[in-house]
């Protein structure tokens, strides 16, 4: 047997039995159960839908929110410039599909079913993509070439390549397969590019950088008050912290509890009930946002007396974290002190803040540059944060300074989304 047919087999194998384990899963964690739902309506709804248009289809597919973040500004900018097409959106993770199923730039909205010849050939029939976006990551062999059999355009958007992945390695054949697929990779950095050289792609290849800038760009300048939110933070001083894990709120807590006087807004990357419950009890002078009225009064004590107005404000729902660091002077992104890493850093820096993080940052390309350029801070512990945060707070020219060469960092990086644009232009490839 050829070592590509050995690696096709053992592919299906372990993709069979990950479906298999995330169906076991799901009975016990509520995001699995939502996507093994989700993946059984797919096609029932696919089928009701499908047909032949006359319009022409943009099929995007992402891992999760952050992805759909990185290729919605692509997505609007297409659907500006072709206002007939048929927007049909796709995602693995119902981290992504249940906070963007009712999103209004999109005509569909599926879980992407797991992968294997016969769910490729009925997603794509059905479908019946003009063109395919593809965000970041995230391949699978099935589509990909069944994609590729019908000769339809796949674009990966904001791809980035490392030399540990699979493709650069002896044993990757089957993966560099699937880079086979793409009609064009535009990426975000010249280390992807000379990757992909060295697989003799180099002329699919065009280094146009992360459409997340364009994002976070566009989100600021449409920036939208939160009156509730506005109320709470008063003339105080505000740090907001984002997408923070149980490690980011252990190194906050002291800070916290130690000034009184400063308001906090923390946005937990988990907002189930369970771990909101730990996230108040770690920080017992707070109050959740869903709490919040025009009409909030602090608690009382068991006397009747009013206690201290709480000085932490815990978001308790998804989707609101891009507006809230407007509010902030400083500003903390979680994921630092976790094995995966640090999370989007532009949501903040755009507004003209310093970010601070913890210390796994190097595979994020855009938390390095923001160290770089002065705009980003990164801490090892929590005594590091409080000298850093009273640094900042005792110096006023250094707060502004680190803010402008954030916000300076984001706005001098924009323009990826466009330049995809003009290639498909160029290349007519939504034209019949």
């Amino acid at each position: 047997m050829k070592k590509k047919q050995v690696g096709k087999l053992l592919y299906n194998v372990l993709i069979q039995l990950y479906a298999i384990a995330f169906r076991l899963f799901a009975l016990f964690n509520r995001k699995a159960a939502l996507g093994v739902q989700g993946r059984k309506r797919a096609f029932v709804t696919l089928q009701h839908n499908a047909g032949s248009p006359i319009q022409p289809v943009i099929w995007m597919h992402c891992a999760s929110l952050g992805e759909f973040e990185q290729g919605r500004p692509v997505l609007e900018m297409l659907k500006k410039q072709y206002p007939a097409t048929i927007n049909v959106l796709t995602f693995f993770s119902a981290s992504g599909y249940e906070v963007v199923k009712n999103y209004q730039g999109a005509d569909q909205v599926y879980y992407l079913p797991f992968d294997n010849a016969a769910n490729a050939k009925k997603m794509v029939t059905a479908i019946n993509p003009t063109l395919v976006l593809w965000i970041k990551y995230e391949f699978w062999y099935h589509y990909l070439h069944t994609l590729r059999s019908r000769e339809i355009p796949v674009m990966l958007v904001s791809g980035i390549f490392r030399p540990g992945h699979p493709f650069f390695q002896w044993y990757g054949n089957l993966w560099r397969s699937m880079l086979q697929c793409f009609t064009v990779f535009f990426v975000q950095n010249e280390t992807s590019r000379k990757l992909l050289a060295t697989l003799d792609l180099q002329d699919k290849v065009m280094l146009t950088g992360d459409t997340r800038f364009d994002r976070v760009i566009a989100i600021a300048e449409n920036y939208e008050d939160l009156p509730l939110v506005t109320a709470f933070c008063g003339n105080s001083k505000v740090i907001v912290a984002g997408s923070t894990w149980e490690d980011d709120e252990a190194e906050l807590v002291h800070y916290v509890k130690a000034n009184p006087q400063v308001k906090f807004i923390i946005a937990p990357h988990e907002t189930d009930d369970e771990n909101l419950k730990d996230v108040k009890k770690a920080f017992p002078n707070s109050v959740f946002y869903s709490e919040l009225s025009t009409n909030y009064r602090p608690p009382v004590d068991e006397k009747g007396e009013q206690v201290a107005a709480p000085n932490v404000l815990i978001i308790d729902n998804v989707g609101m974290l891009s507006r809230l660091y407007r509010y902030a002077q400083i500003a903390y992104v979680g994921g630092g002190f976790g094995a995966d890493g640090v999370h989007n850093v532009l949501e903040a820096a755009v507004y003209g803040k310093p970010v601070i993080y913890g210390p796994e940052f190097e595979k994020f390309t855009e938390a390095i540059g923001l160290v770089d350029c002065g705009g980003g801070i990164t801490i090892q512990n929590a005594l590091e944060l409080e000298s850093t945060l009273n640094e900042l707070w005792e110096t006023p020219s250094l707060l502004k300074e680190k803010g402008t060469a954030a916000r300076q960092f984001v706005y001098s990086r924009a323009g990826a989304s466009g330049k995809i644009l003009q290639y498909i232009q160029e290349n007519r490839l939504l034209i019949n």
